[in-house]
């Protein structure tokens, strides 16, 4: 399943977003490193079921239909606050970094209130600048990523020297552990400069470039600009956006509000939703009932609490992802148990009908003869480049 790391300094509300997005129940307090081992949850990114298109009833097996919009599942992951020195050790960063290893995107939770310090201590709305937590994230990230790069480098660059090594792909195997295949190597080894140097004559600065490049490519970046509902946020998400970064605005204590209160059924709201409906007023005392018209508030000025919006953005914008709809029978969308719509899968944008079927299983991808267009009917070739929303079925050779 696809993986999403939460990533921040300590006490920015990563734990109140995580328990906002998945419904889960980790702790939270007002203190630095509530969190001490990684919280892992499965949250949902959006997309319009096809079901409604089609006029049918859907039957969700890996994901689930709400008045016509699938939930897809994703894992997400949220680690120990990191501080500056994290690499080395300080704080609780070596077990942050490590529990990011196989995240795909990472989500930056920023006090964008400035309401706490460099090491996650309350120094009051705008008593601190958020910028800088975005800078010193990115540096610590890419020096861990140096770090593991560098564990037997030179006995490594020995070997690329004096063998007939492919570069590209011994780094990759170097880094498998971290989910970084090698087209993410070749593109960081462009990028950086180093080009294809023998890496005997890299100097740190340039494993630094290389690690910075791989990062971004491998592991990118986007933020979630927390505690959106203080005066003193929206000055700073303006900053934040100005320097080129995906930021959401996001009160994701607002969320989990809303969420809760929809569980119990006191409100009817979908995550996501800009506004929502209280199901029974008498249900609600004076305390309720206020809180819910500042959560209204939030709504009306963002559009949202941000949450979902953070989750669906980043597979879609960060990751580029698609959702598509697999079946085996186009004609009644339905799979060999008579399931309507089935599964939605999450894969890259520019996936062929073959690498699709080989997503599916690897026979279905050795022994595909052809696909076919549940809307147009149509055969599609093993190159067709599937669209976000495709219901698809993979014709095979049958015996293999």
């Amino acid at each position: 399943m696809l993986e999403l790391g939460l990533v921040g300094k300590p006490n920015t509300g990563k734990t109140t977003f995580f328990n906002a997005a998945t419904l889960a129940n980790a702790p939270v307090a007002d203190y630095p490193f509530t969190t001490i081992d990684a919280n892992i949850g499965v949250t949902y990114v959006r997309s319009a079921c096809p079901c409604r298109e089609f006029h049918v009833t859907c039957n969700p097996q890996n994901s689930t239909c709400i008045d016509g919009i699938r939930y897809v599942p994703a894992r997400v992951v949220d680690v120990a606050g990191l501080v500056e020195g994290a690499h080395m050790g300080r704080g609780l960063g070596n077990l942050f970094l490590d529990n990011l290893r196989m995240a795909a995107a990472l989500v930056h939770v920023v006090d964008a209130a400035g309401a706490t310090d460099a090491d996650g201590k309350p120094c009051g709305p705008g008593g601190h600048d958020p910028l800088k937590d975005i800078d010193f994230l990115e540096i610590e990230i890419a020096m861990w990523m140096r770090g593991l790069i560098m564990k037997g480098w030179k006995e490594f660059a020995r070997k690329t020297k004096y063998a007939e090594v492919d570069l590209t792909k011994a780094i990759a195997e170097r880094l498998s552990g971290l989910g970084i295949n090698e087209k993410y190597v070749d593109m960081a080894l462009d990028a950086s400069g180093i080009g294809r140097l023998t890496p005997s004559v890299w100097s740190d600065d340039d494993l630094l470039r290389f690690a910075c490049e791989l990062r971004r490519v491998s592991k990118p970046i986007m933020v979630a600009a927390n505690k959106a509902d203080l005066p003193a946020a929206e000055g700073n998400i303006k900053l934040l956006s100005e320097r080129g970064y995906l930021v959401v605005p996001t009160c994701s204590e607002a969320e989990l509000v809303l969420r809760r209160a929809a569980e119990r059924g006191i409100i009817r709201y979908k995550p996501g939703d800009s506004d929502f409906e209280v199901v029974d007023e008498a249900k609600l005392d004076e305390r309720q009932r206020r809180g819910l018209e500042l959560i209204r508030k939030v709504l009306k000025r963002w559009g949202s609490t941000g949450v979902q919006q953070v989750v669906d953005r980043s597979i879609y914008e960060l990751l580029k992802l698609v959702v598509v709809y697999p079946v085996e029978d186009e004609n009644r969308l339905t799979d060999k148990k008579g399931n309507v719509l089935p599964d939605a899968f999450l894969v890259p944008h520019g996936t062929t009908a073959r690498g699709l079927a080989y997503l599916i299983h690897t026979e279905l991808g050795e022994s595909f003869i052809y696909a076919i267009d549940a809307r147009t009917k149509m055969r599609k070739g093993e190159d067709y480049v599937l669209k976000d929303r495709d219901v698809i079925r993979i014709v095979a050779a049958k015996g293999r």
